[in-house]
């Protein structure tokens, strides 16, 4: 699947040129040229990454920017001619994620676009949860860069508590998790072994844990600070 950049650029020429530059490298790039209709293209679209200049027919970037992160994640990469210090620090301190300034190289522009989207895609394959990080791809569990061994079983346990971080999930959800690839049946007594032996790998006082919190005649919450 393409992946999805929103250009808010309203010098028509350098538009089409980044465009069509960016869509000859594998991109999908949707185009507004004013602050009016961004909003609702963003929301609609969720896009990868959002590159976005400064001055606007019809309002100004940084403002744009803020908007915008009252309900997006997504990566802004401000491109502009205010080449000022204070200009880029703004845009930085904001909430963007990169800054070029007018003129620049298409070259340079492909290389940043490429390493923020690679960014996105490394960090779609973790789940981040201080002081853990979990690996879906290699099936690594870490805490304080320290790794810790996981079972498959296990591994499948903590990824959907992680995964649902601060949801009670009930006791016949989390049975469901521990099925092995066969669909052997695996009864409650193994969920709270399993339960219990994770806890032993990652808390530091076990019999008191702080991240995997039993919820009494319910199940199991992973806590979200």
């Amino acid at each position: 699947m393409k992946k999805k950049i929103i250009l808010i650029e309203d010098d028509e020429n350098l538009r089409r040129g980044i465009s069509f530059y960016l869509e000859q490298e594998g991109y999908q790039v949707l185009i507004n040229s004013r602050v009016s209709g961004a909003i609702e293209l963003i929301k609609d679209t969720s896009p990868d990454l959002i590159i976005l200049d400064v001055t606007l027919p019809d309002g100004n970037g940084f403002e744009l920017c803020k908007k915008i992160r009252t309900f997006s994640t997504a990566p802004i990469f401000f491109l502009t001619a205010h080449d000022l210090e204070s200009d880029i620090l703004t845009g930085l301190s904001i909430g963007g994620d990169d800054y070029l300034t007018k003129p620049f190289s298409l070259a340079i522009l492909k290389a940043k676009v490429a390493l923020i989207v690679k960014k996105q895609i490394d960090r779609a394959k973790t789940i981040e949860l201080l002081p853990f990080v979990l690996n879906l791809d290699t099936h690594r569990l870490f805490k304080n860069d320290q790794e810790i061994p996981m079972s498959s079983t296990e591994f499948r346990l903590i990824n959907y508590l992680m995964k649902n971080a601060g949801v009670v999930l009930e006791k016949e959800l989390l049975l469901e998790t521990l099925w092995d690839d066969q669909g052997k049946f695996v009864d409650e007594n193994a969920l709270s072994v399993n339960i219990r032996r994770i806890r032993l790998k990652i808390e530091d006082d076990p019999k008191n844990p702080q991240y995997i919190e039993t919820v009494r005649g319910v199940g199991y919450t992973w806590k979200k600070e």
